[in-house]
């Protein structure tokens, strides 16, 4: 109650230079902490209690998430009414609704291609905004010097991006933890001082207008159509993210990721190369974010170096975070949860922030392993018994 004191029960009001009191709200607070106190001390309760059941061995959690998942009855009705939905959304709902969902599925794509530095490979990347702002820059540069459209700038800021990507992983080889956050936090400033400073390269503050959206067969769509025209195309590029990042995941590179990840002297000594691994993670990550990047700008048709602060970067951290590091899954999750809850909890303009803080702080506090935690995969060896009654 006295945390809250001056937001809630204090406003000013400035026309009238009056203070209003409003008691009634701290009521609320102090009733509501009362009796969510009893809900948080039972989920605290039921959570020791179920983890002391795993450690017992009387729940084997891997193997009864495998068994739900592996289930085709589980995920099939669910996929297919997701892409009904996915197939239906814009003629169902209004220009307003397609155009948040588009930027919901953009932060799926840079929270995927961060998934892969982070979550895959450990390494702790506060700067991937910059990935994303010469995406973005290229394209705009692009089309108002030389003309190049969409489709051309496309491939161009994914090849600028593994470009950026390679130039930052070189320096910070030899760093991890907090010093290759910090690194990663002073490239991603350099970008943007840069972009913001650079008058003659990037026009600076002003930033770049008229940014063509992208054209169908050359033919200049309509603004309603060309915002269905884009969010279809994002479905198609999440669904090709999704694709590629899950066979990364499976390949020898993605193994090499997890056991960088895991334990980077004993990856080294068994023969991994550290310095090719990391690159790679740094060069595919920064792809995504460089496609992510020309699709930005296409979308707004205006761009500028306020649009790329370091608080991008620190939400697109927190979707891999809150979706669960290394997941695909929780990452998509993730991404729609911090994307598209602010946009809808704007009723409670004034509280939105506070609850959406407290969703994050139960998350991290009964969920730290994000929405959908990535499963450790284990392999048993089936013994000599099983190879001769197979042989026979």
């Amino acid at each position: 109650m006295f945390l809250t004191f001056p937001i809630m029960v204090i406003r000013v009001n400035t026309v009238e230079g009056e203070i209003e009191w409003r008691w009634q709200n701290l009521l609320i607070v102090g009733v509501g902490s009362f009796f969510l106190s009893f809900v948080w001390r039972y989920f605290i309760k039921k959570q020791e209690t179920g983890k002391k059941k795993v450690e017992a061995g009387e729940i084997d959690k891997i193997g009864l998430s495998r068994r739900i998942f592996a289930q085709p009855k589980f995920y099939l009705p669910a996929l297919i009414a997701i892409s009904v939905f996915a197939l239906v959304f814009p003629f169902i709902f209004s220009m307003y609704q397609t155009n948040i969902m588009i930027t919901g599925l953009i932060y799926v794509m840079l929270g995927l291609g961060l998934n892969i530095v982070v979550g895959l490979a450990g390494l702790l990347d506060l700067g991937y905004v910059a990935f994303y702002a010469v995406g973005a820059y290229s394209y705009a540069l692009l089309n108002h010097h030389f003309g190049i459209g969409f489709w051309a700038a496309l491939p161009i800021g994914a090849g600028v991006g593994v470009f950026f990507g390679i130039l930052l992983g070189f320096p910070v080889l030899r760093l991890r933890g907090d010093y290759l956050a910090i690194v990663t936090l002073g490239f991603g400033e350099i970008i943007r001082l840069i972009l913001e400073n650079w008058n003659e390269f990037s026009f600076g503050p002003s930033g770049i207008a008229n940014i063509p959206r992208p054209s169908l067969f050359s033919i200049q769509l309509s603004l309603h159509n060309a915002t269905i025209y884009l969010y279809y195309l994002m479905i198609l590029l999440v669904l090709f993210t999704i694709f590629v990042v899950n066979r990364l995941q499976d390949s020898r590179i993605g193994r090499a990721w997890i056991a960088l990840r895991e334990d980077e002297v004993a990856c080294e000594a068994m023969g991994v190369d550290r310095r090719k691994t990391k690159l790679t993670a740094f060069a595919l990550g920064a792809t995504w974010a460089g496609m992510a990047g020309v699709i930005f700008a296409a979308k707004t048709t205006f761009i500028n170096p306020a649009s790329f602060t370091i608080w991008e970067s620190i939400i697109i951290l927190c979707i891999v975070v809150l979706g669960g590091m290394g997941s695909i899954i929780g990452v998509i999750l993730g991404a729609f949860v911090l994307i598209l809850l602010p946009e809808y909890l704007r009723a409670f303009s004034e509280y939105r922030m506070l609850i959406f803080g407290g969703m994050l702080v139960l998350m991290m506090v009964f969920r730290p392993g994000g929405i959908v935690s990535d499963v450790r995969r284990t392999y048993k060896f089936a013994g000599l018994q099983n190879n001769k009654e197979e042989n026979l």
